[in-house]
């Protein structure tokens, strides 16, 4: 996820995730509503995907939101009456907030995934990076969509239209094939994230190249959500959304009020797709976020088969405490490559060791 800190209110600095797929600036972290002296918020439903009926939220007043070089007045936001998301235990952070169209509406807004850094200035100020791709795109529903060429398996070429969602942690969602039983034939289930009301399942597997623009990147892994957990009722018709997992390969500006977005592909372009290789998920939990969790455990699969379940602990990885490391370096444990690695559990209240052979799966 991409993170960036803000205050409001002179409050703060506050973690937010900063996310192209929302349109309102959503606060999930419900005591904040307190600590930036919110007075006689409005109460309205958010509904979205996911398995629960519409759930409630606060609406603010207007917000003074700082960032670093940044002023913004009038700034509204939904604060959740419960943190759905735990954005937090999955991040392996503190996460207080979702921020989206407010920031990128009337800014031209230029990402280095290379040195980790945003600049933002005038539309009409805008430099693009040399030899960077012109992307047209357009704003609906204070969200950017895109229209990108998909391969299939069999070789088949259709144009999709995409949201492109910053916030998606995963490279490229299709909504389109389960509903038309069209998934490759290679896949595996999964939780595929969280959606405003609940988790989203469905199954992973790989398209053979997405293009965009002059670009074209082979061997996507691709998250297929299953049709009972999507509502085909979108404002926008869409086939999917297009997330970090591709857009963190270039460098990227997003130019709202031009409809356009430039790509220029960085040295992450070229690197393998992978996915998890251990066939569980895991969140982190306690007042630090230092324990590591194991959410689900999927059938069948290396975690499944040296006998990890749901609530075991995680303590060490390879000798090395899962309380030093980051969860993108736990996660590159468990993707980079097939190889054995030595975990020490927590499970009923003791500490055991085991090996787990890793497999790629998709």
């Amino acid at each position: 996820m991409m993170m960036i800190k803000l205050n409001i209110n002179n409050r703060g600095p506050y973690n937010f995730i900063l996310d192209t797929g929302v349109g309102l600036m959503v606060i999930t972290e419900p005591k904040l509503i307190d600590s930036i002296n919110v007075v006689n918020p409005r109460t309205i439903k958010l509904a979205g995907l996911g398995e629960s009926d519409s759930f409630e939220a606060f609406v603010t007043p207007h917000l003074n939101v700082h960032i670093p070089g940044l002023l913004s007045s009038n700034i509204s936001a939904a604060v959740l009456k419960t943190d759905y998301f735990n954005l937090s235990g999955y991040v392996g952070m503190p996460v207080h907030g979702l921020l989206g169209y407010e920031f990128f509406n009337n800014l031209a807004v230029k990402i280095n995934f290379t040195d980790s850094t945003i600049t933002v200035c005038s539309p009409k100020h805008l430099k693009p990076f040399k030899r960077s791709q012109k992307i047209p795109i357009t704003i609906e529903e204070q969200k950017p969509y895109m229209n990108a060429m998909i391969t299939f398996p069999d070789g088949n070429r259709i144009s999709n239209k995409f949201i492109i969602d910053l916030g998606a942690g995963h490279p490229l969602s299709l909504e389109n094939l389960p509903q038309n039983n069209a998934l490759p034939k290679k896949t595996v289930k999964a939780n595929l994230g969280v959606a405003l009301n609940g988790p989203i399942t469905g199954y992973v597997g790989r398209m053979a190249a997405i293009e965009m623009g002059k670009y074209k990147i082979k061997k996507v892994i691709t998250s297929f959500p299953d049709i009972d957990y999507i509502k085909r009722n979108y404002s926008v018709k869409r086939d999917g959304n297009i997330g970090l997992g591709i857009l963190k390969r270039f460098n990227v500006i997003f130019d709202y009020t031009n409809n356009l977005m430039y790509l220029k592909a960085n040295e992450r372009f070229n690197a393998p797709f992978e996915h998890d290789m251990s066939g569980m998920e895991y969140y982190t939990a306690g007042e630090n976020l230092n324990h590591l969790i194991i959410g689900r455990v999927e059938p069948g699969s290396p975690a499944d088969i040296i006998g990890l379940i749901k609530d075991d602990e995680i303590t060490s990885i390879n000798f090395k405490p899962v309380s030093k490391m980051s969860l993108e370096e736990i996660d590159a444990y468990f993707k980079t490559t097939e190889r054995s690695l030595l975990l020490e559990i927590y499970h009923d209240k003791k500490y055991d060791r085991v090996i787990m052979t890793l497999k790629q799966r998709i």
